[in-house]
């Protein structure tokens, strides 16, 4: 067989961003075998073995002489199996079996079944922004998710022994334009079949207009888990960007992103018993955890004191920045974090404490050691405290509905629009906060002012209590904060004494 050579492009994923990455392969004389450097994981050295079972069952040769592959730029870590498809492509033209046309100007991506089947890998759609910005056709597997890029040419190819035609991969995905209605996720839970619990409406409907998080603390079976199910059926739709954004992060971690290229906002629940590399990211090779999962979405956290303490910590700082930096020996890995925090807890161990149908059976000390588990530096960055207490069994089977989805979407949407229309003229799609904007009057100041001293607020609690009112009066299409959105704030910051001791 001839001797040869072949440089086929492909990618590697490193956080959400992607790395194009040389194939170089070389087919020379000596002795036989396959030998893969570059910085390759272990799933690509074993690419070796898929790559010579797939070439043979798709009726090529494997040839008998040395082959040497490198992943340039070598001093680069490559991980995942998205490297098979990029390799057999260039042995095969190496060896002259194939056109050379197919190494050419094309991005590949794709694990090899040992029967020739291309499957798909996690990161295809990140992989796909890697072949707009080199300006390159990218090639994947053609039941990958959808790809929604525009401005390259993305093809599908199903098995190897395609490579033996003349016209490319098999066929176009063509996934623009998928349609992202005005109306909530179709089949989400909706508000109306939740009864009583009005004021806990309300709540939900401040933190979906205006991203805050909350945290409900009350007996068991009050509701919480019931209404924090429901957040996305009040959120708006994702915008294309954001939409692109969250999907990035799920076809990182090997996710679905049809819901989210829909324009469905992500919601993530995870157990209690969650690891920290599992909430905040982190493994070999790294994946975004829950936190990231959540982006542009929600992230509820049931059972909140039942998280491990360092897992709970560690969600501090994103939920400032916005972002998540994970720190190896090769370097720093960023993860976008930006989400909506809602948090559900008992007040005591037993669950009972404050409840006015059962008997707590804590002591104080327990009491205070359940709650404290929180920690006091992450309740301070939780903008809306709500206590949930029990529904009366008469309100429970009543036929009669509150407020549903639909009504409480539409208080979102207007808050939002109003607070977009205040952003006019600034580089922000959302308008920044900050005291200025909120046009307190003299008498708003010194109200807030002297709640703040009496409730010993931290600068921090001032600040998103203000954010708080100032959302509110988003919602009431209102240019300054007055006094009665003040007073609806704080109250969801100074909670009544049920989940406090």
């Amino acid at each position: 067989m001839a001797f040869g050579q072949c440089a086929v492009m492909s990618a590697t994923v490193r956080g959400v961003d992607v790395v194009p990455v040389t194939v170089e392969v070389v087919v020379s004389g000596g002795l036989p075998g396959m030998a893969i450097v570059g910085m390759p994981d272990a799933a690509i050295q074993e690419a070796r073995e898929r790559v010579r079972a797939a070439i043979r069952a798709a009726g090529f040769k494997m040839p008998g002489e040395k082959i040497v592959v490198n992943l340039a730029p070598s001093h680069l870590r490559k991980t995942g199996s998205g490297f098979d498809l990029p390799i057999a492509l260039g042995i095969l033209v190496a060896t002259g079996q194939i056109d050379p046309a197919w190494a050419r100007d094309t991005l590949y991506v794709g694990e090899l079944s040992l029967d020739g089947t291309v499957r798909p890998v996690a990161g295809t759609l990140a992989c796909g922004i890697c072949a707009r910005s080199c300006e390159l056709d990218f090639v994947c597997a053609r039941d990958s998710d959808p790809v929604p890029l525009e401005g390259v040419r993305i093809l599908a190819i199903d098995r190897l022994d395609a490579a033996a035609g003349e016209g490319g991969a098999a066929r176009c995905l063509s996934l623009h334009g998928r349609g992202r209605g005005a109306s909530g996720p179709s089949g989400a839970p909706d508000y109306r079949e939740v009864s009583g619990h009005e004021g806990a409406k309300r709540a939900f409907q401040i933190a979906a207009a205006g991203g805050h998080g909350l945290l409900m603390m009350g007996p068991p079976g009050a509701g919480k888990t019931m209404l924090a199910s429901r957040m996305p059926s009040i959120l708006p739709p994702l915008d294309p960007d954001e939409a692109l954004e969250a999907a990035v992060v799920h076809s990182v971690a090997g996710e679905p992103i049809a819901s989210v290229i829909a324009g469905e906002r992500p919601f993530r629940s995870p157990h209690h018993s969650a690891s920290l590399a599992g909430l905040v990211g982190g493994g070999s090779p790294i994946r975004p955890g829950e936190i990231s999962l959540a982006h542009h979405g929600v992230l509820f956290l049931d059972e909140l004191p039942e998280f491990r303490s360092s897992v709970l910590q560690g969600i501090r700082q994103p939920l400032e920045s916005g972002a998540v930096t994970i720190t190896r020996a090769d370097g720093n890995v960023v993860f976008p974090a930006r989400f909506m925090l809602v948090g559900a807890a008992n007040p005591c161990p037993c669950g009972y404490f404050g409840d006015d149908r059962h008997e707590c059976t804590c002591t104080v000390p327990q009491i205070r050691a359940y709650q404290n588990r929180i920690g006091g530096p992450l309740m301070d960055r939780i903008d809306i405290h709500l206590d949930v207490r029990r529904t009366p069994p008469s309100v429970v089977l009543s036929p009669q509905g509150g407020l549903d989805s639909a009504t409480l979407r539409e208080g979102v949407l207007r808050g939002r629009a109003f607070a977009a229309r205040r952003a006019a003229g600034t580089a922000s799609r959302r308008a920044p906060f900050s005291v200025e904007g909120c046009a307190l009057d003299e008498g708003a100041r010194s109200f807030l002012v002297s709640m703040a001293e009496l409730h010993s607020m931290s600068g921090r609690a001032i600040v998103r209590t203000l954010s708080v009112a100032r959302t509110i009066a988003d919602m009431d299409e209102a240019e300054t904060v007055g006094c009665e959105h003040l007073a609806e704030a704080v109250s969801y910051r100074v909670r009544d004494g049920i989940g406090g001791c």
